[in-house]
């Protein structure tokens, strides 16, 4: 694999996409919602929280738009191409679909990763301005593991653009996939726990190790539980999270590489097979 047609995917990628204004968008959507989290988030003091308080406060909000942000570049990486008639004229230079994908995905997973850093890493400095004894190691952890779970989600993406006949069923193989993460799942696993241990045993804070595996199926629990163990995350006094014992940072910062790799390699395959 040469590395020139890769680089040139890449910068083709970051060029089209900050013509859209993408970066500049997404950077202020990002340091816009940290703040107003961080200001207004908390119900217990008034005025600016410190950036575990925000932190806390953010975590579900990335939840939800991330994801959605990464499959919204993602979705039409290859059959956009194919469906403007692109990706054959792209095939006929000395190219390689491997090449391709890799060079679709760094590129898309750049302007992902840059946005996310401009916007929170604003957010971060004028937080930081208001409120003393930062902790910006933590925050710069919060940020590396958001842009981990907008990689998983680009690569899921990606493999969906690769999947689909047509640019709007991928579209709607995206929107599933938002739903199935943010709101079947949770809810399909929450109905399993209630039923195991009912109602009184959820009241008393019994969850049982085989519920937090179960979990581990979800990359957005993943990300969840990867913020809480690396940073110590505090949600309420009346809030605490109990983890199996061999359950770590690096455990869930190594399953959400996993799912990245593991759809790349997904996308690869299915694009070498995919007639164009």
């Amino acid at each position: 694999m040469k590395l020139n047609p890769v680089l040139n995917i890449v910068k083709k990628e970051i060029m089209d996409n900050i013509r859209n204004k993408w970066i500049i968008v997404l950077s202020i959507i990002f340091a816009l919602l940290t703040l107003v989290v961080s200001y207004f988030g908390s119900i217990f003091s008034e005025g600016w929280q410190d950036l575990g308080v925000t932190i806390s406060g953010m975590m579900n909000l990335v939840q939800f738009l991330v994801p959605i942000i990464a499959l919204i570049l993602g979705y039409a990486a290859i059959i956009g191409e194919i469906e403007r008639g692109s990706m054959s004229a792209l095939l006929s230079l000395p190219v390689s679909r491997l090449e391709i994908v890799l060079g679709k995905f760094i590129g898309l997973g750049s302007i992902l990763g840059i946005t996310i850093l401009v916007g929170f890493g604003i957010a971060g400095i004028i937080i930081a301005l208001n409120v003393a004894d930062t902790n910006f190691l933590d925050y710069l952890v919060f940020i590396a593991s958001t842009i981990l779970i907008g990689l998983v989600f680009l690569s899921l993406a990606i493999f969906f653009s690769t999947l689909f006949k047509k640019r709007t069923t991928a579209m709607g193989g995206a929107i599933f996939l938002w739903f199935l993460f943010n709101m079947i799942l949770p809810i399909v696993y929450t109905g399993i726990l209630a039923t195991a241990v009912g109602l009184s045993g959820l009241l008393e804070g019994e969850i049982p190790e085989w519920y937090h595996l179960l979990t581990l199926t979800n990359p957005l629990s993943v990300y969840g539980n990867l913020n809480s163990l690396a940073l110590n995350l505090s949600f309420g006094e009346q809030i605490t999270i109990s983890y199996p014992s061999f359950f770590s940072g690096e455990l869930m910062a190594g399953l959400l590489i996993l799912w990245i790799v593991i759809f790349l390699l997904l996308s690869i395959w299915r694009f070498n097979k995919k007639d164009i």
